[in-house]
């Protein structure tokens, strides 16, 4: 089961991802996000830790010049795109590293009429929950969704995972729709501070799920 842990902010606690065998760290680039990793760290310290984890540059509505300013300051690996972005501007970053486009479900969603202007745009869709903002919300929208469908690409399940769910995630992998489940996102649930993780806990709970 592959890992991803959002809203990085700390060098050590990213060192530490890599150590405990998470493979992706999230860093958010959206300015109204109590996690904006630019009050943090800079794209020259994040090249010279040579972390072990991939990088995942997360934006919102951004533009494609500032988009790619930050990939290459910052030397990350991944794009997500969590705002209204449409296919072809997806496209267009796609074209240039490899990118996840983000969905914001609801209740009354249909999530295969949702994503289906996106199936050549982009290499990776997130399955999140809708809030009133942009971004995380914490909370965790019905799994019970995803049943039965065919993905037909590699997904992310996002949306308030959190401690106690590891029994829960094995139960959802049994799922025929799972077999396109890439990784799983996690991110507010395990923390301290926004920004800062509670590292036993991400410990442990990655050892739950492996």
């Amino acid at each position: 089961m592959r890992i991803k842990v959002c809203g990085m902010t700390d060098l050590a606690q990213m060192q530490q991802l890599g150590e405990m065998g998470v493979e992706f760290a999230g860093m958010i680039f959206y300015h109204k996000s109590p996690r904006f990793v630019l009050k943090h760290l800079t794209g020259v310290q994040v090249k010279r830790a040579k972390l072990k984890v991939y990088k995942v540059g997360v934006f919102v509505n951004a533009s494609y010049d500032e988009i790619i300013n930050h990939v290459e300051n910052f030397g990350l690996d991944m794009v997500q795109l969590h705002g209204d972005e449409t296919p072809k501007f997806c496209e267009k970053v796609s074209d240039y590293i490899s990118l996840i486009k983000a969905f914001r479900i609801t209740e009354d969603d249909n999530i295969p009429w949702k994503i289906k202007d996106y199936v050549e745009a982009v290499d990776m869709y997130m399955f999140d929950t809708m809030g009133a903002g942009y971004g995380g919300t914490g909370k965790k929208f019905d799994w019970n969704m995803l049943k039965g469908l065919t993905i037909g690409k590699p997904f992310f399940l996002s949306g308030g995972i959190e401690p106690t769910d590891a029994a829960a995630i094995k139960e959802f992998v049994k799922e025929e729709v799972a077999k396109d489940l890439f990784a799983l996102d996690m991110n507010s649930k395990f923390e301290t501070m926004p920004g800062v993780k509670d590292m036993e806990l991400v410990k442990k709970f990655v050892g739950e799920l492996r």
